[in-house]
């Protein structure tokens, strides 16, 4: 896999990151960088605090100490609508898509532009979406015959596709990916590999969640392990087997 771009500031930045649920801490002193270009998998075994690190970037929590930084500035979310307007779009695992709705609504959806009839009436341009839709889904390399279906007619991949290119055609400074395989088959798997290496092209970071140690040694250039709560690695795809992920996940070395 290519090297990310090389480039002196980080696209995020997260530092010393702290959350307590009264007296357990689930995530303690977490610090981490991603840059431009570059797929991080977040590794860990059930409860070492993979979820509630990224709802700390995502906007769910709020932490209870350190700082984020997007861009070189230091950023507070008081939601993830925050976060979205922000440029960072969280893809969870249920993708988040109005399933009675088509393609090019769900890229547009809360968004949808207008134009008038007759000077007078305003009404959704969908001709507009549609065309941007499939701009963007170029963009991405892919091909979904008929934007207009529902989303509950398409495959997995050609769902996760639309989630992923309404995070692109928003201008996503960062998008994490919660868990992007799940209930899925081996080929769709490998169409969402396709998808984030689409967005590591286009330069996009990607913050990939996964228990799939497939996915992660398929598409990541660094891993970052968590356990109990701490980071306890950090280190490129490259230069790590499967044993030593497994070994450092469950806490044997």
């Amino acid at each position: 896999m290519n090297q990310p771009s090389v480039q002196s500031e980080p696209i995020l930045r997260a530092v010393n990151l702290v959350k307590r649920f009264g007296g357990l801490t689930a995530v303690n002193d977490v610090s981490f960088d991603i840059y431009a270009g570059e797929v991080v998998a977040l590794a860990g075994d059930n409860g070492a605090g993979k979820s509630t690190l990224i709802k700390m970037i995502s906007g769910v929590y709020r932490p209870d100490g350190g700082h984020v930084y997007l861009d070189g500035k230091e950023i507070t979310m008081a939601s993830p609508l925050e976060a979205r307007g922000l440029g960072i779009e969280t893809i969870y695992q249920d993708l988040a898509l109005c399933e009675n709705l088509d393609a090019t609504v769900n890229i547009f959806l809360g968004r949808e532009p207008t134009m008038r009839l007759f000077g007078v009436f305003k009404q959704v341009d969908r001709a507009h979406m549609l065309a941007e839709s499939t701009k963007v889904l170029n963009r991405l390399d892919i091909h979904i015959p008929n934007l207009r279906r529902p989303i509950r007619q398409m495959s997995g991949g050609q769902r996760q596709a639309v989630a992923i290119a309404r995070a692109l055609y928003w201008n996503a400074r960062l998008v994490i990916m919660d868990e992007p395989t799940a209930a899925l088959g081996v080929p769709e798997q490998r169409k969402v590999h396709e998808l984030v290496g689409a967005l590591k092209r286009q330069n996009v970071p990607v913050l990939l969640i996964s228990h799939n140690l497939q996915d992660i040694f398929a598409v990541s250039d660094r891993i970052i392990v968590m356990r109990r709560g701490q980071k306890v690695g950090d280190m490129r795809t490259a230069q790590v087997t499967d044993d030593d992920l497994v070994a450092m996940m469950v806490g044997s070395t």
